[in-house]
């Protein structure tokens, strides 16, 4: 009985051994947590990616896939650079007030469309927009993608400004439910006419 006993705490023993990794093989945390974090990115990417090439059958799937990589992972380096640790209006107001170097939904934009510039795109278009021009609402400025010959409404808003901390968030132009956007070059001749008016006195 006792021979029995003994022999069945061993087996005990090692089927719970089992049921666990070594210590010397566990990951660590770190580890872990990039793991986690290159994983969300990735299936980011190809969600965006799927997004892209629904925009038009003409769309080249490499293109695509390079545009959904610069879109999703370049604004979070460029959060490091800026320091960027938090809420985008806080994080605004401290640009304005010179504790922090950038980070206004213009830098990000305007980098954003540097980055794509260098893909050298073929089946894709890059439009700048903006909302809030004409009222008192803060002013947002985000990169559009298209198709090839596309107007912006027709494209997808890429924003690394919303959420905060260069995490992209993006939706069809006319499906946004915060914005509704128009042309930069539309905005800007709106503002020299205003500005010209102003200036007559009228």
């Amino acid at each position: 009985m006792k021979r029995t006993l003994v022999a069945g705490l061993c087996l005990l023993s090692m089927g719970l051994a089992g049921c666990g990794m070594p210590t010397d093989q566990r990951v660590p945390a770190e580890a872990m947590n990039f793991a986690a974090t290159q994983s969300a990115e990735a299936a980011k990417i190809e969600s965006l990616k799927r997004d892209i090439l629904a925009l038009g059958p003409g769309i080249d799937p490499a293109e695509a896939q390079r545009v959904a990589e610069v879109a999703v992972r370049e604004p979070l380096v460029w959060a490091k650079e800026w320091d960027v640790v938090d809420p985008p209006l806080i994080h605004n107001m401290k640009v304005n007030h010179g504790l922090k170097p950038r980070g206004l939904c213009k830098d990000w934009a305007d980098d954003l469309q540097r980055a794509m510039w260098r893909l050298d795109l073929k089946t894709i278009d890059l439009h700048r927009a903006i909302a809030n021009s004409r009222n008192i609402s803060l002013e947002h400025s985000v990169l559009i993608v298209s198709a090839k010959g596309a107007s912006f409404e027709q494209g997808i808003v890429l924003d690394p400004w919303r959420q905060g901390m260069g995490r992209l968030w993006w939706s069809k132009t006319l499906e946004d439910p915060r914005y509704h956007w128009d042309s930069r070059e539309e905005v800007f001749a709106w503002k020299r006419e205003w500005q010209a008016r102003v200036a007559e006195g009228r």
